[in-house]
């Protein structure tokens, strides 16, 4: 490889051992959904170092970042995007420390050689995707005004680069009852653990009647105290996917009814509500990943797509890909038998192909942004997809 997209490659080598160090520390010290304080001092420091302009805390987010490369001139603007939120209990089992470490190193490879380039480079740091939506409020604080391609990459079990997400709503019902001696004079109590289990029985009869690949899942998170006590409050968490954000919406309503034909039934009384994070699909820029795509295959990493019929989950990244010609790159990190949010990934997420992962993502995203910066061809026809799509 020759010219600047070799130059970033070899900026991404030798600043190697330093990407891994961050990736490990990371890793090391995961942090749930906007409490990610310490990644979020350790990428804005290196990109200080390295002359951006750093605003660490922006969107009303203390641990968002936007960092802006100091040569800036007229022409496109690129954004290269980090997470590096962990999930409870199971810590970096999505592999945001990857994603964070390689978008800091494709930033940091591309600022190298920034003065050749015209256009403005951004590094957006995203807190919060795993439930928080640091995207979907960064998107409405304007930080991706004037951004004409977003990027990020994601380890994976498969090597894809234009598949789309499900869009996800959050929802929490509670259900209100009246305590009784579940022995003595159950007669006299009002179950609302009732409510719930027939909430869940109502969904499960739903199923059979809604779309393949739309999804509606959750959890027991209160049902009640003791077992002699008839429960007086019960409670449960949903997530309500679907490919199209209309339908989503529909299968919300949908979710509505039951419970609200499980307090009918029980007597006990409904609170539904829509909290925490309601994520757009995405919609991946075709002609933004086919560029990406070559400077994988320029690399020697090989797309390996998942089966036509397996799941998606979903991103807060879609919501920035409805305001802005965006990727959101898949590469394998693991055998595609390991499933995201596990263990096993996790593991994968810190193990050497892991890492070489993150720098081939490091090197490909850096690329990429070189193409973008460079060649007015390819940023008429990403806008022209981006507008035909709306």
């Amino acid at each position: 490889m020759n010219g600047l997209k070799g130059e970033v490659c070899s900026q991404v080598d030798r600043m190697a051992e330093r990407l891994i160090e961050i990736a490990r520390d990371i890793y090391e010290h995961p942090e749930l959904k906007f409490e990610e304080f310490r990644a979020a001092k350790l990428l804005a420091t290196e990109l200080e170092k390295a002359g951006f302009a750093v605003e660490l805390g922006v969107a009303g987010l203390d641990t968002a970042i936007k960092a802006e490369h100091p040569k800036a001139s007229p022409g496109p603007t690129v954004a290269i995007l980090g997470e590096y939120d962990a999930l409870p209990e199971l810590g970096h089992a999505c592999g945001h420390n990857l994603i964070a470490a390689a978008g800091l190193g494709a930033a940091l490879a591309v600022g190298a050689v920034k003065g050749e380039l015209p256009g403005r480079l951004l590094f957006l740091g995203t807190p919060g995707e795993e439930g928080g939506g640091g995207k979907v409020i960064m998107v409405e604080a304007g930080l991706f005004a004037g951004v004409d391609a977003a990027m990020m990459f994601h380890p994976s079990s498969h090597t894809v680069v234009d598949r789309g997400s499900l869009a996800i709503t959050e929802v929490v019902i509670e259900f209100h009852g009246k305590a009784a001696h579940a022995s003595g004079s159950p007669e006299k109590g009002i179950n609302a653990l009732d409510a719930v289990i027939q909430t869940f029985n109502s969904i499960n009869a739903l199923r059979q009647h809604i779309k393949d690949g739309a999804r509606i899942h959750g959890i027991i998170t209160d049902g009640g105290a003791k077992p002699n006590i008839v429960p007086e409050h019960a409670a449960a968490n949903f997530y309500v996917r679907a490919l199209e954000n209309e339908y989503r919406d529909e299968l919300l309503e949908k979710l509505r009814a039951c419970a609200e034909g499980a307090a009918l039934a029980t007597g006990a009384a409904l609170e539904f509500k829509v909290v925490g994070h309601s994520y757009k699909a995405m919609k991946p820029n075709r002609a933004l990943g086919d560029a990406f795509v070559r400077n994988l295959e320029a690399l020697g990493e090989p797309l390996y797509p998942p089966k036509p019929d397996e799941g998606m989950g979903s991103t807060d990244m879609g919501d920035v890909s409805q305001v802005v010609p965006s990727i959101h790159a898949y590469i394998k990190i693991c055998d595609e038998d390991v499933a995201g949010h596990s263990r096993e990934f996790a593991e994968a997420s810190i193990s050497p192909r892991g890492l070489d992962v993150m720098l081939i993502a490091a090197k490909a995203l850096g690329m990429t942004a070189v193409d973008v910066l460079t060649d007015p061809g390819l940023v008429e026809g990403m806008k022209e997809e981006f507008e035909k799509g709306r």
